[in-house]
């Protein structure tokens, strides 16, 4: 009877385990600057935020909000990017910069249409077939 418990137990709180998936990066970096001009923040909603976490956080005043998209998202864009899509100040360029594209997230993200990087899915399915 405990075993029953158990699993019927198991069973519901399946329902509320996300999905992993795992993922590899492929490519390489074409220079466009992309992910420069077009950015997103998980965790800044207002422009009031924003200018708290400049305050907080002064290597983010190389940043300035470019507008929001479709879904009010706010959109952030580099200072330092040249017309060419180049770092003018490469030497100096933040962690999130020197890592990206990221090799772990916790959502599922996704690149510039154009990107020389390519992300590659792996879901559950995926294992099985091998």
């Amino acid at each position: 009877m405990l075993d029953l418990l158990k699993s019927v137990l198991y069973e519901f709180l399946s329902y509320f385990v996300p999905q992993r998936q795992s993922y590899e990066i492929t490519g390489h970096c074409l220079k466009c600057g992309k992910c420069c001009n077009y950015m997103y923040s998980m965790d800044t909603y207002t422009e009031k935020e924003f200018e708290i976490m400049q305050k907080i956080f002064p290597k983010y005043k190389r940043f300035y909000i470019k507008g929001r998209d479709e879904y009010g998202n706010l959109i952030f864009a580099c200072k330092l990017v040249t017309p060419e899509g180049l770092c003018s100040d490469y030497k100096h360029r933040l962690r999130m910069c020197k890592n990206y594209p990221a090799k772990r997230i916790n959502y599922r993200g996704q690149l510039h249409e154009g990107c020389g990087y390519k992300v590659n899915f792996k879901e559950f399915k995926d294992y099985i077939e091998k």
